[in-house]
This record gives C-alpha cells, sequence and structure tokens, in this order.
C-alpha cells in the first residue's frame, strides 16, 4: 500500500511538473519571430510619445517583467525590447499609472485594449481607429490567462 501511494504521489509530481513546464515554455516555442529592430525604429519615427518598460515594477518579478523603450503613436505602440513569455498577453492603454494587479483590475473598465502581444522580442500592434493615444498615459502589458501584471510604462505625465 505504501508503495502504491509512492508510486501515485511520484507520477502526480512528474505530471504536475511537466504541465507547468507546458505552460512556461509552449508559448516560446510557438511565438512568431518578433520585428526587426529597424521596423521597430521606422514605426516609432512616428510615434508621440515614449516610456520604459522596467523589471523592478512592484508587481513584475521574475517570471514577469518587460524592459526597453515602448512608442506611442496615433497609428501604432512598438517597443523594442522584450517581455517576458507568457500565454495570452494583451496591451492596454491606462488612463493612470499601473504597477500592481490590484490597480489594473480597478482601472480595467476605463482602459483601452489594443492588441494581442505574439511575440516576445519587439513588437509593432496597430492602434484601432476608435482609440486615442492622447486620453491615456500608460501603456500596460496583461496576462489575460492568469490575470498577472506584467509590465507598464508611463509615456505621459
Amino acid at each position: 500500500m505504501k508503495k502504491t501511494i509512492l508510486l501515485v504521489a511520484s507520477y502526480l509530481a512528474v505530471f504536475l511538473i511537466g504541465f507547468g513546464a507546458g505552460i512556461y515554455f509552449l508559448p516560446i516555442l510557438t511565438a512568431p519571430p518578433g520585428p526587426a529592430t529597424s521596423d521597430v525604429r521606422a514605426a516609432a519615427e512616428d510615434s508621440m510619445h515614449s516610456g520604459q518598460f522596467r523589471r523592478d515594477l512592484q508587481d513584475s518579478d521574475a517570471f514577469h517583467w518587460g524592459e526597453g523603450t515602448v512608442f506611442v503613436g496615433q497609428q501604432t505602440i512598438s517597443l523594442e525590447g522584450s517581455v517576458s513569455p507568457g500565454p495570452d498577453y494583451k496591451l492596454y492603454l491606462s488612463p493612470e499609472y499601473v504597477e500592481t494587479e490590484a490597480a489594473f483590475i480597478r482601472l480595467k473598465p476605463n482602459m483601452a485594449y489594443i492588441g494581442d502581444i505574439k511575440t516576445f522580442e519587439n513588437f509593432i500592434i496597430h492602434v484601432p481607429a476608435s482609440v486615442d493615444p492622447l486620453t491615456f498615459n500608460t501603456v500596460v502589458v496583461w496576462c489575460e490567462t492568469f490575470s498577472q501584471f506584467i509590465t507598464a510604462a508611463e509615456y505621459r505625465w
């Protein structure tokens, strides 16, 4: 009986480790390549504002972070840098600076959803015509599946 319990427990532990590794590595393995730095810089030429993604935000950690320069224009938002790998990342514009999950959830009804982030190194996302980036001041990356704050950058003060 004791041997059976140990065997079941070891199989369960291996399953959970494999499942967790799959959740972490699958987005990395299936992500398309990011745009070339030259393409990001070309998109940035039309930007009105920029901000910095930093790793040291309050709810950022070793698995949830961003770093680099984010450029905000009327038609595109682009990143020259990287975000931690993960599933189901969304880009939002917020009317207030956000660096915690609680603040994101509180402000989400007032935010504008811009689009999905499909790459982890550089990105260019088109701003919907119905959104005016000048009415917001912060770019936020959020993991929808796990309700996890990833990073944010204030681009207007």
